[in-house]
């Protein structure tokens, strides 16, 4: 345990105020699954410090946690497998494989989500009414087109997110979009006509939404009770600053899924227009169905002696990857979270991002470079810019880094975000008569002096 982590159980106990007793619905909750299944865990993980949490899960995420453990959390596995197996395979067949076609994944687990629910409001039912649980939290799925069939059962406060949601694809990047298999992006208002939707939404007592674009696609009559809250968190023992003076050659990182909408070809072609760059080194770590596109350009263009592909590093190993680096570039034109960003921004990295989605608000002029959106040719000239000027000014990379890393340890690091969301918990079950706000809340740091 950490000193921090001490302090705060310490400020806890002293209080005399009971731990708050959480159902957390997580249905993606897994220690080795990248993106979302893993942020739950460690959501839960860390919570389980300062709470008393009941994790509910999917039976398929059992062999990683029982492995791994879950903190203090006690688990429960809920098997709907018979239901969602089938449909999960049926999905993974109209998107081609499990790299495309986000909205048709959502889609397809509407059904298998709800019956997910309905199997626990079946296991939990007396306990929630006998008082057992001060409040339902429902943290998985995060996306706000998947309602909840609990939430006008609940009989104690049922909080829903932080969810993450309804950012419009980008004009200009249709070629894209059919690549994607996005195709259902054009109906995906059908999802608040469809059953459940409302109602989760008007019994919620309290929703989290990252983003300003997510609370303002809620139903209007809700939106009072939603609370800007970020979605994704890091872990500061893992991603940390390192000295970097000293390096002559440069590496600039992309670290992504290669799918259309991340672009890493943006970086690629930067590099291949750009003598400057060339004299460093592009690393590029992720595979997808991009990669053919990305070999092409190298090959025609012949900067394999800068480009450099890794299909895939262990997590664990991720972070001495960041600390490598020195630039981390990131086009993607669709990113509705963009944790990989806070990583790097927490590993001291200069960011370069697309100012549209999440990582246009992690990023500001004082903490990275933002370049605006544009059609591929736009964006391409605005990276060689941005990276020219990075790497031939070693000063201003390590003032971005520095700036990037302080910004992300006071909002995204785990700590601090579990400070701020026992605070939403206060609120939720009647302790606090004041709604948060997260952004005008102190850092960690100085909530212990």
């Amino acid at each position: 345990m950490t000193g921090t982590e001490t302090r705060l159980n310490e400020r806890e106990n002293n209080s005399g105020t009971p731990r708050v007793r959480v159902l957390l619905l997580a249905d993606y909750c897994n220690p080795d699954w990248p993106s979302l299944p893993i942020l739950a865990y460690r959501f839960a993980c860390a919570m389980s410090q300062y709470a008393d949490v009941t994790v509910v899960t999917q039976i398929r995420n059992q062999p990683n946690i029982d492995r791994e453990g879950m903190g203090s959390a006690r688990v429960v596995y809920i098997d709907t497998e018979w239901f969602a197996g089938p449909l999960s395979r049926l999905s993974w067949f109209i998107r081609g494989g499990e790299s495309t076609g986000w909205t048709t994944q959502m889609a397809m687990e509407y059904p298998s989500y709800l019956v997910f629910e309905a199997a626990v409001w079946k296991r939990f039912k007396q306990d929630l009414l006998g008082g057992q649980f001060d409040l339902v939290h429902r943290i998985t799925p995060m996306s706000p087109t998947l309602p909840s069939f609990m939430a006008k059962h609940c009989p104690v406060p049922f909080l829903i997110g932080p969810l993450n949601g309804a950012l419009p694809w980008p004009k200009g990047f249709q070629s894209e979009l059919l690549r994607e298999r996005e195709w259902l992006t054009y109906f995906r208002g059908v999802s608040k006509h469809l059953p459940f939707y409302r109602s989760t939404y008007h019994h919620a007592s309290g929703i989290l939404a990252a983003h300003a674009h997510t609370i303002q696609d809620l139903p209007a009559a809700d939106q009072p009770k939603a609370i800007n809250f970020p979605d994704t968190g890091y872990e500061p023992t893992m991603f940390y600053p390192v000295d970097r003076s000293g390096r002559d050659r440069l590496t600039i990182l992309f670290a992504g899924r290669l799918v259309p909408y991340k672009l890493p070809e943006v970086v690629v072609k930067a590099f291949a227009k750009s003598a400057i760059l060339q004299q460093h080194r592009l690393v590029i770590i992720g595979d997808g169905p991009e990669r053919p596109r990305l070999d092409q350009i190298v090959a025609e263009h012949q900067i394999d002696h800068a480009v450099e592909f890794v299909s895939s590093v262990p997590y664990d190993e991720f972070p001495a990857v960041m600390q490598q680096a020195d630039i981390f570039a990131f086009p993607s034109i669709r990113e509705l979270g963009g944790g990989v960003v806070v990583e790097a921004m927490a590993s001291g990295l200069a960011c370069v991002v697309v100012d549209y989605g999440g990582p246009g608000v992690f990023i500001d002029g004082d903490r990275g470079v933002k370049v605006p959106l544009g059609d591929q040719e736009q964006l391409v000239q605005s990276y060689i810019a941005a990276l020219e000027e990075l790497v031939q000014n070693p000063e201003r990379i390590a003032q971005l880094g520095t700036a990037a890393h302080q910004h992300v340890l006071k909002y995204y690091a785990w700590e601090s975000k579990i400070q701020k969301m026992l605070e939403v918990y206060d609120w939720m079950v009647g302790r606090s008569l004041t709604k948060p706000d997260y952004w005008q809340q102190p850092s960690l740091e100085k909530s212990l002096v």
